[in-house]
């Protein structure tokens, strides 16, 4: 997950470590199979993506969501990206310093730019899940964590009062906070300020943020970061975003969403966001801070207010 994840329950009922359990599990589970960053399931697929590969079900169950979403998003939100961020260099876990200049890799060849549907193939066979996922590797990084923070926070229903489920701020949280009022989240400052730029009051919702806070370096001679625009191939977004947060009742589509709107840019994301009525925060490289309306009624504190 390149993050701390945190499970937390209020009030635990009878049978709640047990609850726990699982949830760690869960997390556990897709942290090691959907990994592109070591050995695992989503690898050895990579290896030879246009083969069928057995895989484990959560490995097959992020590339239907992703499916799903690369379908929603009208290609917006494509894994097959990892062919781009590979050639940037991109090919080890955090951390690394932010501006640092990564070779770029001479083995590997950016998919091309706007490469049409992505069609990858899931069925279940001789009791197992196989998936075929097409011409080019993939990175279900996201929408897998996403996707772990959904199963996760599955696992704690009727455990307790309410529960809350972070993985490096994909979270969900359920019921009410331990003071009893609703669960106060901050939208982390994308310049890397201590205190947020928003506190939000969240009850039964998920939220997740895209951010070129850390993952920015340099190839070339040319500044990139992992938002790709799967539509060029270049570095998404107009410049005017720094992060894009989501809240959504559903983790993975909070974090597919928050994608897609940084994609839109600075110049559409108030519109596209009003019109989808979605509740949607994004912060400008100078720190202003945007919130559509749906969002407007969970903001409990604004830094600039």
């Amino acid at each position: 997950m390149a993050s701390p994840v945190t499970l937390a329950l209020v009030d635990p009922e009878p049978g709640a470590t047990t609850a726990l359990d699982e949830a760690e599990a869960v997390i556990r589970e897709v942290a090691r199979t959907c990994t592109r960053f070591e050995p695992s399931a989503l690898t050895r697929a990579n290896a030879a993506p246009d083969r069928w590969h057995r895989v484990p079900e959560a490995v097959a169950g992020a590339v239907l969501e992703a499916a799903r979403a690369h379908e929603a998003t009208a290609g917006r939100f494509d894994p097959r990206v990892l062919a781009t961020l590979l050639a940037w260099g991109y090919d080890r876990t955090l951390p690394f310093d932010v501006g640092v200049a990564l070779p770029a890799a001479v083995h590997a060849a950016p998919a091309p730019a706007d490469a049409g549907p992505w069609s990858p193939r899931v069925r279940a066979h001789a009791g197992g899940w196989h998936v075929r996922l097409g011409p080019y590797p993939v990175d279900l990084g996201g929408i897998a964590k996403g996707l772990a923070v959904r199963w996760a926070a599955a696992r704690l229903v009727g455990a307790a009062r309410g529960h809350l489920v972070n993985a490096g701020g994909d979270c969900v949280v359920a019921g009410r906070a331990p003071d009893g009022r609703a669960w106060r989240v901050g939208v982390e400052d994308p310049s890397g300020g201590p205190d947020p730029v928003l506190a939000l009051g969240l009850t039964d919702s998920a939220c997740a943020t895209s951010s070129v806070r850390r993952l920015r370096w340099r190839v070339g001679g040319r500044e990139v970061h992992h938002l790709v625009d799967p539509h060029t191939g270049d570095p998404g977004g107009d410049g005017g975003l720094a992060s894009v947060t989501v809240v959504h009742p559903d983790p993975a589509w909070a974090e597919v969403l928050s994608k897609d709107l940084f994609l839109t840019g600075a110049a559409r994301i108030r519109q596209r966001a009003h019109d989808d009525g979605l509740a949607v925060a994004w912060v400008a490289p100078d720190g202003h801070v945007g919130t559509s309306p749906a969002l407007d009624d969970l903001v409990i504190w604004r830094r600039d207010a």
